[in-house]
């Protein structure tokens, strides 16, 4: 054993308590590929661990994809960076048509960026600045409670209030937050956003949510007929509607984009994770094309100030267009499709267990609640979870007392089939 200590600070990470980071030294489709040994090891050795959830969701294809790769290689060798301000290149802008392609004919351009924050925090600057350039101010933001936008604190702000962020929330910015629309209390959620609506009616700027799927408010879900009623009541008061699609873009809810299953066209959507097929770092904000003209003046002061020094990467837009032609020349829906078969089979199977409550699915997501007296995020029982399934070499991180799978699409039926047994075992020799 190494007495090495790594200087690294690991993000959601308690290092007091925390077993030491396991080293991965290579990845290939729906694995990660660890050390047999501290020290390095023989390669023989190597730990083979089944990646259930994407890399914090966000692989899509498979690690390592060697469309990807030989894309961003190529691109590699011919331009790295260049400063995105005065310049552009084929990448982005073969990238920019793609996306425009897809998103539906409302959403005319597109902003890069680094990462999900800083695409939900330009969103958020584009539709107050809108109503200001265009003379009438609107400064209020509605989003949806238990939602999670990013770590920015804009992005905090309009995030639901938790122990995510309950450090910082005296600096945040206000936001009118709505109950979420759980099954069977969606009237709740209705009633709140209408009288929010009555009352300031002429100074909500934007409403933003996570289309049909909160992510790490707890994988939680709300239908299409819910998501199209609240956009019509704000579209009623010519609310911007910004949709976060960074967790549910590029088909984790089984169509390529969530928003298509409510047939809604947001003012403003937002992109990364699956984005590059989670190969590199990127970010993107599509807008209709009211709001790039409203920006559009001879005036200098009137731009739009943002800006990120790897903006539009050459790298990543190279990544992003081989993630998006695989989705033009793999069978990517079906194989979406068959995973989310199987989940549904897999539910039933663990609906039997009196252990479980809360049992859902949504495309690729499947997710149960663990009966606990502690719920939450700081669960107790967050730790021994997350350790049995690793011991079993299954990645699955748990959202406190909350279970979840959300597998890169090539993920293997035998595969699905260890991961669902990872989690039966674990609930009969580590929890009970």
């Amino acid at each position: 054993m190494s007495d090495y200590k790594s200087p690294i600070w690991h993000p959601y990470t308690q290092h007091a308590i925390a077993p030491e980071a396991i080293h991965i030294d290579r990845a290939a489709g729906a694995y990660l590929f660890a050390r047999g040994s501290d020290d390095g090891g023989d390669p023989e050795d190597e730990r083979c661990i089944i990646d259930a959830i994407s890399s914090w969701w966000v692989i899509s294809h498979g690690h390592c994809h060697p469309d990807i790769v030989r894309a961003v290689q190529f691109q590699a060798a011919k331009c790295d960076q260049v400063i995105f301000s005065g310049f552009t290149h084929d990448p982005a802008e073969e990238l920019a048509e793609k996306l425009i392609n897809v998103t539906g004919e409302n959403l005319s351009n597109v902003f890069f960026s680094d990462s999900g924050s800083t695409a939900v925090e330009v969103a958020l600057k584009m539709a107050i600045g809108f109503w200001e350039q265009t003379g009438k101010p609107r400064r209020k933001i509605i989003a949806l409670d238990g939602g999670y936008h990013g770590d920015t604190f804009g992005t905090m702000s309009v995030g639901g209030r938790s122990i995510y962020h309950k450090l910082y929330e005296p600096y945040m910015f206000e936001v009118e937050h709505i109950p979420f629309p759980e099954e069977g209390r969606e009237s709740e959620c209705f009633d709140a956003l209408e009288k929010i609506l009555n009352e300031n009616n002429d100074d909500i700027a934007a409403f933003i949510f996570e289309p049909l799927l909160q992510g790490a408010g707890g994988m939680r879900i709300y239908s299409p007929d819910v998501l199209k009623t609240m956009a019509d009541m704000c579209r009623a008061q010519d609310i911007l509607l910004i949709a976060d699609e960074v967790m549910t873009g590029f088909g984790r809810t089984g169509t390529l984009f969530a928003c298509e299953q409510a047939n809604l066209t947001p003012d403003l959507m937002c992109l990364s994770k699956g984005l590059t097929g989670g190969f590199l770092p990127l970010g993107a904000t599509l807008c209709s094309a009211d709001i790039y003209k409203a920006f559009y003046h001879k005036d200098k002061s009137k731009m739009f100030f943002h800006s990120s020094s790897f903006m539009g990467n050459p790298l990543s837009c190279a990544a992003a267009n081989a993630s998006m032609d695989i989705w033009e020349n793999e069978p990517v829906l079906e194989r979406i499709e068959q995973i989310a078969k199987s989940h549904a089979s897999a539910a039933g199977a663990l609906s039997k267990r009196s252990d479980l409550t809360k049992i859902r699915q949504k495309g690729t997501m499947l997710a149960m609640d663990l009966k606990v007296d502690d719920s939450g995020y700081l669960s107790n029982v967050q730790p021994k979870l997350y350790e049995a399934f690793l011991s079993q070499n299954v990645l699955l991180r748990p959202l406190g007392n909350s279970i979840y799978i959300l597998p890169p699409y090539c993920t293997s039926q035998d595969d699905l089939d260890k991961i669902y047994n990872s989690i039966n075992i674990t609930l009969n020799d580590v929890v009970n």
